[in-house]
């Protein structure tokens, strides 16, 4: 494997692909805006803004070294975390049980940082799961006890354990993957999974016509889907030979995967803020809202990536 300052050649490349892609859309948003359409576009000046700090963050971290990575990876599942708890009704009496909450996330990343796949597969929908409506029920009280047993669990499997699956990813990769790396699979995951987001966004604004969940999400639309998806396809079947030891037809299936993943988890955190009534779930990231609205596609392509290569190129 060739790198470069110790990263892997192709990430350093992919990712000067990345800053070339968003400059030149960059310089479009800023040629619309000049030509008095800036209104009609708003959105997307919004997204590339957002796109720029979230990008400068996920490099700046990725490119340093593996421990500033997973305690970067770590923190996003904090912020996600702790957006999730600000937003579900919780009772007085089980303020104290959420620090234990919180002490789960450096648990579960500890757990693969250091590739204990028995014990990371396992801590959060096991021993969490089992742990917390236990101490719950011992501090006695039951009303709405199960309601917020199912809001936390659920909250830590969507927030800890499907986001951790990066950091395992990261570390585990390095064996399986003698092209870029851990890193070069973190890559393509990420970088598929935010480009399937883009694709389906301006697939849908160019051509949507029909709506997939007009309850849950209006905005999506079976030609935004399905020209997303495709897109996202295409690009890894492209790429995937040059970031992960799959050939051109294997990448190209796991950017399906990818794709149609992170539409579902898309929708699941739509569904979610739905019932809450919000529309955003924070303000943290500058026109784009809260970090689970950023990573919301992740909290499937994530798991569902990391199992699905585990399974076929893991010896």
């Amino acid at each position: 494997m060739t790198t470069i300052f110790g990263i892997p050649a192709n990430v350093v490349y992919a990712t000067a692909g990345v800053y070339a892609v968003l400059i030149v859309a960059s310089i479009i948003v800023f040629l619309l805006s000049r030509r008095g359409e800036s209104g009609r576009y708003r959105e997307l000046e919004d997204r590339v803004r957002s796109w720029w700090w979230m990008i400068g963050a996920f490099t700046l971290a990725m490119l340093s070294n593996r421990t500033v990575a997973i305690v970067f990876l770590a923190f996003i599942s904090y912020l996600a975390l702790k957006e999730y708890l600000s937003l579900i009704p919780t009772r007085r009496i089980d303020r104290s049980v959420l620090l234990f909450a919180y002490l789960a996330i450096p648990m579960q990343f500890y757990w693969a940082a250091t590739d204990w796949y028995g014990m990371f597969i396992v801590f959060v929908p096991v021993w969490t799961f089992l742990f917390f409506p236990a101490l719950m029920a011992l501090r006695g009280e039951t009303q709405g006890f199960l309601r917020a047993v199912g809001t936390l669990s659920w909250g830590l499997m969507m927030t800890v354990f499907t986001l951790s699956h990066m950091a395992m990813l990261l570390v585990s990769g390095d064996a399986v993957n003698p092209i870029a790396g851990g890193l070069g699979l973190l890559f393509f995951l990420v970088l598929l999974t935010q480009f399937n987001d883009v694709g389906q966004y301006i697939w849908g604004k160019l051509t949507g016509r029909h709506k997939v969940t007009p309850t849950v999400s209006p905005k999506k639309t079976w030609e935004g889907l399905i020209g997303g998806i495709a897109s996202t396809t295409l690009l890894a079947a492209l790429i995937g030979p040059y970031l992960t030891p799959m050939d051109m037809r294997w990448s190209a299936f796991a950017g399906l995967v990818i794709g149609i993943s992170g539409f579902l988890g898309d929708i699941t955190m739509s569904a979610m803020k739905r019932d809450l009534g919000v529309k955003d779930t924070g303000g943290l990231i500058p026109g784009h809202g809260g970090i689970l609205d950023r990573v919301d596609s992740l909290t499937y392509a994530a798991p569902v990536f990391a199992h699905f290569f585990r399974y076929f190129f893991f010896p």
